[in-house]
């Protein structure tokens, strides 16, 4: 198992936040968490990261105690791609991705023939050799998330946990980055934790062949873990969300079923 929490719970001053949740990641899966603004979500992947320290359960990567791991130690288990991330130096977008390698060099190691090498080919696996050169504070939103994500990769760890990471893009560069995020599901055996607000991101991630589970946080109610098909329902979406919504099936022109979610309006409004 890469990740399992166990019976999590904290709270800011005296308001929970999360109460008694418990999630598995295995190799190779992929988890979203969904649920409303407020819920949780990255107070959770904050926990994971171990940004948060005063939290009551059990949080293990790959069999170690979070919290028994410095901040290099945990950079082996777990990589990590921002909701927002603001370029202070033009570092080139090459040097973004061998800064992932951080973790196996040492913070003031100078990087080696394997950390090059690692960081070439997690360019080239995320498909951005043609702007590799570029200065980072140049790039759109799109190519920043994809630098990003290669860094996460070029780190090599079993883990990447990612929040809101298309929370900004344009719908070209949404799906770009989730087919590559796919790719290194799929073939490099990759496991993912990352919330989202997108529906159709489990639901996409399962029209894959993705081993996958979305898991729908809300304060104060039991956290439902399934699969996306099992979970992304007309009955959670309106009592977690408060929306009346359609979740329909439809075939591709590959005769491949696809699922997707219409939202009709927010409950208030019937």
């Amino acid at each position: 198992m890469i990740l399992r929490i166990e019976n999590l719970s904290f709270s800011y001053d005296n308001t929970p936040v999360l109460s008694g949740v418990s999630l598995e990641v295995s190799e190779g899966e992929a988890v979203c968490l969904l649920g409303p603004n407020g819920s949780g979500k990255t107070t959770m992947l904050d926990c994971v990261l171990g940004f948060h320290r005063h939290f009551s359960g059990s949080i293990e990567v790959c069999g170690k105690d979070v919290l028994s791991l410095s901040r290099p130690e945990a950079a082996k288990y777990i990589s990590y791609v921002p909701q927002l991330h603001t370029p202070t130096f033009p570092y080139t977008v090459r040097e973004v991705v061998l800064m992932g390698r951080t973790a196996r060099s040492g913070l003031l190691g100078a990087p080696g023939k394997e950390d090059y090498e690692a960081s070439d080919r997690a360019i080239r696996k995320v498909g951005i050799e043609d702007f590799a050169a570029r200065p980072y504070t140049e790039l759109s939103g799109g190519e920043r998330k994809l630098v990003l994500l290669a860094r996460a990769f070029a780190q090599s760890a079993p883990l990447i946990v990612l929040d809101e990471p298309t929370g900004s893009l344009d719908f070209k560069n949404e799906l770009l980055f989730l087919e590559t995020l796919t790719d290194l599901i799929l073939y490099e055996g990759i496991s993912v934790l990352m919330a989202t607000h997108a529906l159709q991101h489990p639901l996409y991630f399962e029209s894959e062949g993705l081993k996958t589970k979305a898991a729908m946080l809300c304060r104060n109610k039991p956290v439902r873990t399934g699969a996306p098909g099992e979970i992304i329902t007309s009955e959670n979406l309106l009592e977690i969300y408060g929306v009346r919504a359609a979740v329909t099936e439809t075939s591709d022109s590959d005769g491949k079923t696809v699922k997707s979610v219409t939202v009709f309006g927010s409950e208030d409004r019937f």
